[in-house]
């Protein structure tokens, strides 16, 4: 990615021939944000928080992005209950999402439906390191088995990341920023409607010299001049949704987004990372023997790194009949990835490219007391990785799915459905899901559960690559939750506590001793708790403060990695003066099991990751109601952590920038 000027050129064209009113619907975000938000993931209709039944939702909103100036998803995603994210190193690098303690694989994600979890990926598993929060409306997280609306790979939770729509009034951004480790970002949003054509586009550049993935700061691995090569990243990214009124029972809408990213990378051997790793012989210092082993190389060459595109995309027609009463959705999606990587004498080091192409249909019959869906899908996915050994291989999924949204007077709401899934390499999977809610009206208390079944197919990777097994069987999982929550002082202050456990079968992992993908022996188990609270004293000052216990075991009894068993988020914002806003955003997590692959410098089993508490702050002030000034200090005690044994994280670390409307 070195065609930089043109692509900041091309965003400064971009900007000067979009020019509009802006900031003109910003002003009254602030209201209490205990009301109903708008949820689409739970049901594929939209829905209200209250109408989505017994099922545990966590929505993060426009005002919350607006606030905390995060860089990407995954910081926003760091403070929801239920979740816990990991990376291999700064910003770019491997990335994993785990809900309620299951496999990052057991997490369907998704941007406007559009499924982004890579068909070429090992386990097929989602990494949106590179997903920014351009033209991010709001983030919807779903936890529990939801294979019942998604199919394969939907067993712990869903993610769904919406982006901006188009409105009638004009709105055009432009921002730019800097700060810490040589990063800069800039970029601009613009939408709006023209007749019956409603459209949002935004694009941006950000690049970054970044620090050493290697932790030069971990006296465990071996350092030496070993650990201090920068590791960059870059990142172009542009997005657009287009729709089209056609008439009023009648519209036609569009996604489009895509990102190419480059972020160099570190060796991985011996149980730990480093700027250059190399394999030599070297002598017994007790007898003599020269023995062959795994050394740092601080001369050597640092040229590992890795190159993606992703672009994805949705072409969606909706029907209304019979005055509203049948809805049609008729919708094809389709995601494509290519990855490259070189080593670090900048030879080729492996390339992955992953396509999924998804056609489906949703009928919705809104009776006066229940929404009855019925649903068909096909889903095709296919890789290639000449390095890996894989020719062009694909598979397809036929799908299909009843659900029925039941509204019982204005107290009790039941969502039940079944879905059949048809995979062209191991047959059909049945899955269901049932998840009632109550609210009783005397003391405004709700009471909610959920049951459901879940599975994930086997990746191409893990049938047909080298390693590959093809008579793997699907995982299958199972879970239940039930939950209280109850508010006070006129709904300011809400409080909410579920208890939740799941069983996952038939595991697909690597076997050691055949050197391919098997299926595991024996359960594995979670289980836990999330403990939530809200809380608006006044308009302008809110709290929200969220507590989760996850257990997890293995067939063995072993705690699952890099999970912690207890964390605390914090998220609170106060607006004052009318111009300023303060936002703070905090994390506690507890201690982790490590890799059993992570190794010290002595080859000694690493064992358990330190707790560690991150403490960001970010700030704006609208000097006039068309510019913006805003910062973000991050890790503002600067505590050290790491993620994963051996890579670094950031310090502390701060940002500033810029934001205005143009005329």
């Amino acid at each position: 990615m070195k065609k930089t000027g043109l692509y900041l050129m091309f965003i400064g064209v971009f900007l000067l021939l979009t020019n509009h009113d802006a900031y003109a619907r910003q002003a009254d975000d602030s209201a209490v944000t205990t009301m109903d938000q708008v949820v689409v993931s739970v049901t594929q209709t939209e829905t209200t928080t209250s109408g989505i039944g017994g099922n545990s939702v966590t929505v993060i909103t426009a005002r919350e992005i607006e606030e905390r100036k995060a860089h990407t998803v995954l910081d926003l995603l760091k403070t929801v209950p239920g979740v816990f994210v990991t990376s291999t190193g700064g910003m770019g690098t491997s990335s994993s999402v785990f809900i309620r303690g299951a496999d990052s694989k057991n997490t369907l994600v998704m941007l406007d439906g559009i499924i982004l979890n890579d068909p070429s990926n090992a386990n097929r598993s989602a990494d949106i390191a590179d997903i920014n929060l351009d033209q991010v409306e709001r983030i919807e997280v779903v936890r529990g088995a939801m294979s019942v609306m998604y199919g394969s790979n939907a067993t712990s939770g869903v993610i769904n990341i919406i982006t901006k729509k188009g409105g009638r009034v004009p709105e055009i951004t432009a921002s730019m920023q800097g700060g810490s480790f040589g990063t800069w970002k800039t970029g601009g949003h613009a939408s709006g409607a023209v007749n019956k054509l409603t459209y949002a586009v935004s694009g941006s550049y950000l690049t970054r010299d970044g620090f050493s993935i290697a932790d030069k700061d971990n006296s465990r691995i071996p350092q030496g001049g070993n650990t201090d090569e920068e590791d960059g990243y870059e990142n172009l990214t542009f997005s657009g949704n287009i729709g089209f009124e056609i008439n009023e029972n009648f519209t036609l809408s569009s996604t489009l987004r895509y990102v190419d990213s480059e972020v160099d990378l570190d060796d991985y051997a011996g149980g730990y990372s480093g700027d250059n790793i190399i394999s030599t012989w070297v002598p017994d210092p007790d007898t003599g023997a020269w023995t062959n082993t795994l050394v740092p190389n601080p001369d050597g060459p640092t040229h590992k790194r890795s190159e993606s595109d992703q672009l994805t995309g949705q072409i969606g027609i909706n029907n209304w009949f019979a005055n509203g009463w049948f809805e049609s959705i008729l919708s094809y999606k389709f995601s494509r990835n290519d990855r490259q990587a070189y080593d670090n004498d900048n030879l080729p080091w492996y390339d992955y490219t992953g396509e999924s192409d998804e056609f489906s249909w949703q009928g919705n019959m809104n009776f006066d007391t229940h929404v009855l869906s019925l649903g068909a899908g096909y889903f095709n996915e296919a890789m290639e990785s000449l390095s890996s050994g894989v020719a062009d291989i694909d598979t397809y999924t036929l799908s299909y799915w009843l659900q029925d949204q039941l509204f019982v007077g204005e107290n009790l709401v039941l969502i039940a459905g079944a879905r059949l899934d048809d995979h062209q390499s191991f047959g059909r999977k049945t899955t269901f899901r049932i998840a009632p809610a109550y609210d009783l009206p005397s003391t405004g208390t709700r009471l909610k559960a959920s049951f459901g079944t879940g599975f994930r197919s086997p990746s191409l990777f893990e049938l047909f690559s080298e390693y590959g097994n093809p008579d793997l069987e699907p995982e299958k999982s199972r879970g239940w939750d039930l939950g209280v929550e109850q508010g006070f002082l006129d709904d300011r202050l809400t409080l909410g506590v579920t208890y939740w456990e799941m069983d996952f079968e038939n595991r697909i992992g690597y076997d050691m001793l055949i050197s391919r993908y098997n299926q595991l022996e024996g359960d594995t188990e979670t289980r836990g708790v999330e403990v939530s609270a809200a809380w608006t004293p006044v308009k302008d000052l809110f709290f929200n403060i969220n507590y989760t216990y996850t257990h997890t075991r293995d067939p063995e009894g072993n705690r699952l990695v890099r999970r912690p068993e207890n964390q605390v988020g914090l998220t609170a914002s106060y607006r004052f003066l009318e111009k300023w806003l303060l936002s703070m955003d905090a994390r506690w997590v507890d201690e982790r099991a490590a890799s059993p692959y992570a190794l010290d410098k002595e080859g000694n089993p690493v064992g358990t990751l330190d707790a560690y508490t991150l403490v960001n702050l970010s700030g704006s002030c609208d000097i006039t109601d068309r510019f913006q000034i805003f910062a973000r200090v991050e890790n503002l005690f600067d505590e050290y952590y790491e993620e994963a044994f051996s890579y670094a994280t950031p310090g502390l670390s701060g940002y500033i920038g810029l934001k205005w409307r143009l005329l």
